[in-house]
């Protein structure tokens, strides 16, 4: 019964990422862009610690905190870009 309910969570999951996927491509405005590629984040995460349940395994812990902490400072790194067109600041020494 459980590992019913887990499939039917990673099936959601799955169309969840497919739709952000299609946001990320259409998307009207690259704000949209920004949060539908975080949505993408959340639920990869979500998936993989769900497939972690369903196999029984602690293996994936780490990928999912890796890719946890790649997402954020992607996101960060998105919102400064849309924000003020750099990413990293260089200053002169004049």
């Amino acid at each position: 019964m459980i590992n019913n309910i887990l499939l039917l969570a990673l099936a959601f999951f799955s169309i969840s990422i497919a739709l952000s996927l299609y946001r990320v491509i259409r998307g009207p405005s690259m704000p949209d862009r920004a949060i539908a590629l975080d949505t993408i984040g959340v639920n990869l995460l979500s998936a993989i610690a769900i497939v972690s349940i369903i196999l029984k395994t602690k293996a994936y812990l780490e990928a999912i905190l890796i890719l946890g902490i790649l997402a954020f400072i992607g996101t960060i790194a998105f919102s400064k870009y849309i924000e003020r067109g750099v990413i990293v600041e260089r200053k002169s020494n004049d």
